[in-house]
């Protein structure tokens, strides 16, 4: 039996929307917005990729419709469309049409009545419809022969999945959604009326008449809000029905596909720098395999927010190598003229603590820089210029506040002139923090990779003119030709970099504010951290580590008599014949190649049920604490300054929390006494004493916040305990009758859910039945409803967005949440939880950080030294304590407004440990 014909009806209007929520801002060269643009383009080529019999892309067309007749104030809460969207409807539309896509839009009418029409027509004719969209009022359309297909997330809708998703069939999705009501539309439902009160009304009356005819016997106050809305409930089931009558000018059968306009698109693509497009359409890139058959169960990733690379940046650019005094004063003009300064330094090692500067790039407009040379010492190198009469001669410039300037690795920057005498200020913008704000979830920020996604432009790597590995040169040994094309290349990708992406972050209101007034300003304190460094007791290190190494022994022999034999215990496979061969213990994890695995998790498992996995688990922690640090940080002491100077990181982690390294300082084990002991090397020196400023529970406070659960909130507010207020509520007993095993679970449970704990995890964690996990969790979330619809809420929020948004707006892309792997998809989902909790805690210390340190400015009395996940580090002159904790206590705590109070501990002490 032939196929029956398709005809697929898009969703213009729904199209646009996702694209624009999903991706990052984007913009091309000439600063005009393509974010929506290049997200729609993406959809329609996969659609293409397999085209149908007949399509059509419909939208709204611009007026009121037949239901602003029938409600003055229908769609009056919508918020007027963003000016970056508005400015990309018309060039969709173009592009649309210039692939040869049939383009509707009929005024009086939604799109949603036209495609609504079309299907009946089509149904009629025996034609299957897909309606391609994310709209939930399409599931009243669903029926045989028609389903509801999600491109972005690939997945499809048919009569079962709508029962799955609502809970009712589609012909009562009408009586379901004017039940439950519209906000943004202004269709007005039931108050307090969810969508399971819905579905639960529907699947007892069947219909809203019925219902409606039966609202006496509705109880409670849901009952009072049913009856309260029987006057207008008629017209909201009107307002939410598809119109299926629409008097439309073109039949199914019209609707096909015509050949694309190719020089159209070709200028098109050009103009919004879509390369890829370009490629396409030359054939030049392979084109995409056929997407197999969406199915309900199996959604396939949605497209990545990858930044399409920009037109007219792949030019290579006109360097200038410095070497003579005319040459610099003519830069010095020109640079004294420049409304923003790119400047880039190149030093002789990675550590800037340690580097000595070899020369300096600027760049003042784009395709032209310099590179001003100082101390290459290679044999045979020409004469260069006087570096402290070049630093000289830049100080007023570099140094100047009003001059703006800009650089690719700002912090990195500023520590290497700051070593030189010269005290950087003015730094407006870091093409590494825009990139990162823009798309923290993205992947690298560095130059190279930000060139080519943004400019479409290959860099000269470093390995390049300087070789790699143990042969590498230190960048004064580089030649002048290479380090010049080398340096000043960085320069000038640095400002065309930030001429692409500002733009678009300007635009922004949430993000630009989040980049100029807490990333950026950020930089200058984490410089000033990283300088100061942080003493360390190198003997008290050495010490521990000689009794690590004792203790390293001594678990080996342990391990050898309870194997019976000598073995080597860093070795995988010799852990597997002893383990599991020898002694027969189960293999509770296995390797992605089906092979018993030995990692910790695994040990872990078995633990309980042979005395050497223990062992095998003890040898590697003191391993670890030792190769990572008693044996690494005594080496770490900068000579010159007597300290270890870490080094923090903006643009990793994707929540915003800073990282370290060298030293990693965000990892040192805290409830250990080994981890605990590492931390007493961390000293202050005579007269001085360390304090620690660590906020209390704030992410648990940021949820009490975001959730505006009244448990939680009122726990808070009083000043309890807020695991002992847990556990007695959950348990139904008093506060005060919570017993330490209690209280742990609780705990276990408040920090748990954040993260996505299931009953299975939690019931590991406390060494209970799953059943006992799962009634546990049960009865926090009848306690605690305020988190459960929060989690629910933000889970929906994040697969419908494709993104989560953290209290000062930073946003968070998931796109595993369209995975077609459930294990990543169930992480993503658990991200989406934790995330505007976790990236909230990180912006609110920042801010904290920012206060902190402009208020000791002025004072020599303190200096903030580190800052470790929720806690800031601080040396305090022994007479200064008091006052500088109050002060500190107060600019922490005045960080954030909440729902809740922000409490923060502070102890002080000779050491890091103490003060903990």
């Amino acid at each position: 039996m032939p196929a029956m014909p398709k005809l697929t009806l898009i969703d213009g209007s729904s199209y646009l929307f996702r694209a624009y929520h999903a991706l990052p801002p984007l913009s091309n060269a000439a600063g005009e917005p393509t974010g929506a643009l290049y997200g729609v383009i993406s959809m329609l080529r996969a659609i293409l990729a397999a085209p149908p019999d007949y399509i059509a892309f419909v939208c709204d067309a611009p007026g009121p419709t037949f239901r602003h007749e029938m409600a003055a104030d229908y769609k009056a809460n919508r918020p007027p469309m963003p000016d970056d969207l508005r400015a990309q409807v018309q060039p969709m539309l173009t592009m649309v049409e210039a692939l040869g896509l049939p383009l509707l839009c009929v005024e009086g009418v939604e799109a949603d009545d036209v495609i609504g029409t079309l299907t009946r027509q089509a149904v009629a004719k025996g034609i299957e419809v897909e309606i391609s969209t994310s709209d939930k009022d399409f599931a009243q359309m669903v029926g045989p022969g028609v389903a509801l297909v999600n491109t972005m997330t690939r997945t499809r809708m048919d009569e079962a999945g709508v029962v799955a998703k609502f809970g009712v069939r589609p012909e009562q999705i009408i009586d379901f959604l004017a039940l439950t009501g519209d906000k943004i539309d202004n269709v007005r439902g039931v108050d307090k009326c969810g969508p399971k009160t819905a579905a639960k009304w529907l699947g007892q009356y069947e219909t809203l008449d019925a219902l409606m005819t039966n609202a006496h016997a509705i109880g409670g106050k849901i009952g009072e809000n049913l009856r309260a809305a029987l006057d207008y409930l008629p017209l909201s089931r009107e307002l939410v029905t598809i119109k299926t009558d629409v008097a439309l000018e073109v039949a199914p059968e019209a609707l096909k596909l015509r050949e694309p306009a190719r020089e159209q698109l070709r200028e098109l693509y050009t103009r919004y720098g879509f390369s890829t497009e370009l490629k396409r359409l030359d054939g030049n890139a392979p084109a995409p395999a056929p997407r197999p058959a969406a199915t309900p169960a199996a959604p396939m990733p949605a497209p990545p927010p990858i930044l399409a690379p920009q037109a007219g940046h792949a030019n290579a650019g006109h360097y200038e190598q410095v070497l003579t005094p005319a040459q610099l004063q003519d830069w010095l003009a020109r640079l004294r003229r420049a409304e923003l300064i790119a400047f880039d330094t190149a030093a002789d090692t990675a550590d800037p603590m340690l580097g000595q500067l070899v020369g300096l790039a600027f760049a003042v407009e784009a395709g032209s820089a310099c590179y001003i040379p100082l101390r290459h010492d290679y044999p045979g190198a020409p004469r260069q210029l006087d570096r402290e009469s070049v630093l000289d001669a830049l100080r007023p410039l570099l140094e100047d506040e009003t001059r703006p300037k800009l650089s690719q690795r700002a912090k990195f920057n500023i520590n290497v002139l700051a070593r030189h005498g010269v005290a950087v200020r003015g730094v407006r913008h870091d093409t590494m923090l825009e990139s990162y704000v823009l798309n923290p979830t993205g992947s690298r920020h560095e130059l190279d990779a930000l060139a080519e996604r943004h400019l479409g432009y290959q860099t000269v790597a470093l390995a390049d003119v300087a070789g790699k590995g143990a042969k590498q040169l230190g960048f004064n040994q580089v030649d002048l030709d290479s380090a010049t094309r080398y340096a000043a290349e960085q320069a000038d990708i640095t400002l065309r970099l930030h001429q692409a992406l500002w733009p678009t972050l300007g635009e922004q209101p949430g993000l630009r504010t989040l980049y100029s007034e807490l990333e950026l300003p950020l930089l200058p304190v984490l410089a000033r951290i990283e300088r100061r460094g942080v003493l360390v007791d190198a003997g008290a290190l050495q010490q521990q580590s000689a009794d690590l190494g004792a203790r390293m022994l001594q678990l080996r022999a342990e391990a050898f008599e309870l194997a019976g034999h000598e073995f080597n215990l860093d070795s995988p496979k010799q852990l597997q014949a002893v383990l599991f061969d020898e002694l027969g213990l189960p293999a509770a994890v296995k390797t992605p190649k089906g092979q018993p695995s030995t990692n910790e998790e695994a040990l872990a498992a078995i633990a309980d049920q042979h005395a050497l996995p223990q062992r095998l688990l003890d040898y590697r922690a003191c391993a670890k604490l030792r190769s990572t640090y008693t044996d690494k940080l005594p080496l770490m002491i900068n000579p010159a300054t007597g300290r270890v100077h870490t080094c923090y990181h903006q643009a990793v982690a994707a929540t915003g929390r800073l990282s370290s390294s060298d030293p990693n300082l965000q990892n040192i084990p805290v409830r250990s006494a080994d981890g605990r002991r590492i931390r007493q090397a961390f000293v202050a020196p005579p007269g001085w004493l360390v304090m620690a400023a660590d906020y209390s529970q704030i992410e648990l406070r940021i949820m009490a916040h975001l959730s505006g659960d009244a448990g939680l909130l009122g726990a808070f507010n009083s000043g309890i305990d807020i695991h002992r207020a847990t556990a007695a509520e959950v348990l139904g007993i008093a506060p005060d009758a919570v017993d330490a095993n209690q209280r742990r679970a609780a705990k276990a449970v408040n920090f748990g859910l954040m993260y996505g704990m299931s009953a299975f995890g939690l019931a590991r964690n406390l060494g209970i039945s799953r059943g006992e996990a799962s009634d546990y969790i049960g009865r926090y979330f009848s306690r605690y409803p305020g988190v459960r619809a929060f989690m629910d809420a933000t889970r929906e929020q994040a697969r419908d967005n494709g993104y989560v948004d953290t209290l000062f707006g930073r946003r968070l892309y998931l796109p595993e949440l369209a995975s077609r792997n459930g294990a990543r998809r169930a992480g993503a989902e658990r991200a989406a939880i934790n995330a505007p909790m976790q990236g909230s805690a990180a912006d609110i210390i920042k801010r904290a950080m920012l206060a902190v340190d402009a208020w000791l400015a002025d004072r020599h009395d303190a200096h903030m030294l580190m800052q470790v996940h929720d806690e800031l580090v601080f040396e305090v002159r022994e007479e200064a304590v008091e006052a500088i904790r109050e002060g500190v206590r107060q600019r922490m705590v005045a960080a954030a407004e909440l729902a809740v109070p922000l409490v923060v501990d502070i102890g002080v002490g000779a050491n890091w440990d103490v003060a903990h």
